[in-house]
């Protein structure tokens, strides 16, 4: 969460609506080999894990011609993301931490010029489903915000409120993964939803000591609390780095589909551009109808501040820009590189999944991360790419999944 996003970050993707055509074959069709498991209809729309959704072989990794800049960048990212890979259990259903070992033990020593040799050297490739990818993008942002309150300066960032919890068995249904859901007891002892956007931004958490800065523009804050992460500058030039400490337990609503349903964006005469940068401009030319379009999605992202290298994605690492991918983990290891092969160059390529976001969900659904900055603002904000997707595994795994 995406940052976020200690648990993944609640990301821009849901914001990026255009749907590209020119998906480019990776493996020709007719040439494929068997799936090592067998597919399920609707490996879109998550029918449980990549193992239930079905596994092919994909060509050879060092066939995919990966670029030497590229490759180093994603052997930096797969070395940070190594101390964790090797510990924690895969959802996917594809590995287990013993299968990253030989190369992560290669990583951290490899040199970067020959970065290209390493993936090929240790992985093959995969496709999951059908191997279709959209992939969409988010940024860091940085918005005008201040640590103390001052005039221009009114739209609270909050810490994660202690009353925040998940329910006690017995006290609330369980959720489709089995995790109790996320909400309040109240004065009753009674487990409630917890508070909403609208009625978080009317004040029920303002005067608890909450507060950790101040944004001056509201519609900023929202997108920065899409985002997961961001940064806060003030006047003197001093910043204040936010990563995601929690959510409020209400779902992820994108109001670009909103918005797209009213005819609000689109690619007609008087409809704004469905891009991060045609909502905002919507959102300011109608501030009320905007407020309310905004209070629609009820989820509500609460920040802590971040003093160390950053952002941080979901396997607790710092996250790189033009390198890291959000993914669903019930389908992507974490950690796992991944070949993407677009209808956008600029996304092509080498990256890895160490991070997760509230509206990536399925199979072959990801969410590209390109830093900070306003060209980062820029590519993100209009990212909407279709093609394949491959994902790299350990040498050896197919064979093991084959024996299952």
């Amino acid at each position: 969460m995406h940052a976020r996003r200690g648990a993944g970050w609640l990301v821009f993707a849901a914001l990026a609506l255009a749907l590209l055509g020119g998906c480019v074959r990776l493996v020709p069709e007719g040439s494929r080999p068997s799936p090592i498991a067998p597919p399920i209809s609707g490996t879109g729309t998550k029918p449980g894990n990549a193992a239930l959704a079905g596994i092919t072989a994909g060509p050879v990794a060092a066939g995919l011609g990966f670029k030497p800049e590229n490759a180093a960048a994603a052997l930096r990212s797969f070395a940070t993301s190594c101390p964790r890979l090797t510990k924690r259990s895969d959802n996917s259903g594809l590995t287990a931490p013993a299968d990253w070992a030989p190369a992560c033990a290669a990583a951290s020593g490899w040199p970067e010029p020959q970065a290209a040799q390493f993936f090929a050297n240790y992985f093959e490739t995969a496709e999951v489903g059908d191997g279709s990818a959209f992939v969409t993008g988010y940024f860091e942002p940085e918005i005008a915000g201040v640590r103390v309150r001052q005039p221009g300066y009114d739209v609270p960032v909050y810490a994660l409120p202690a009353d925040l919890i998940r329910a006690r068995p017995g006290d609330a249904q369980p959720l489709a993964d089995g995790k109790m859901p996320l909400g309040r007891y109240d004065d009753a002892g009674v487990f409630v939803p917890y508070y909403d956007r609208g009625q978080i931004e009317v004040g029920e958490l303002a005067g608890k000591g909450l507060e950790i800065g101040w944004a001056a523009d509201p519609v900023e804050f929202f997108f920065l609390q899409i985002q997961g992460s961001g940064r806060l500058r003030a006047p003197d030039g001093s910043v204040v780095r936010l990563g995601f400490a929690g959510q409020n337990g209400h779902p992820y609503t994108g109001i670009g589909s909103l918005m797209r349903e009213r005819g609000l964006i689109g690619n007609q005469p008087g409809q704004y551009s469905g891009s991060m940068q045609g909502i905002q401009q919507y959102l300011r030319d109608y501030p009320e109808a905007g407020r309310a379009l905004m209070r629609q999605n009820r989820s509500y992202v609460f920040f802590r501040e971040l003093t160390g290298a950053g952002p941080v994605g979901a396997l607790n690492v710092p996250i790189a820009g033009r390198a890291t991918v959000a993914v669903d983990p019930a389908f992507v290891p974490l950690g796992a590189p991944v070949w993407l092969q677009l209808d956008r160059k600029e996304a092509s390529g080498l990256w890895v999944a160490q991070d997760t976001g509230g509206a990536i969900q399925g199979a072959n659904r990801f969410d590209s991360f390109w830093g900070a900055g306003s060209e980062a603002r820029r590519i993100a904000g209009g990212m909407s790419a279709r093609g394949r997707a491959l994902i790299l595994l350990p040498k050896g795994t197919l064979a093991r999944l084959n024996q299952r």
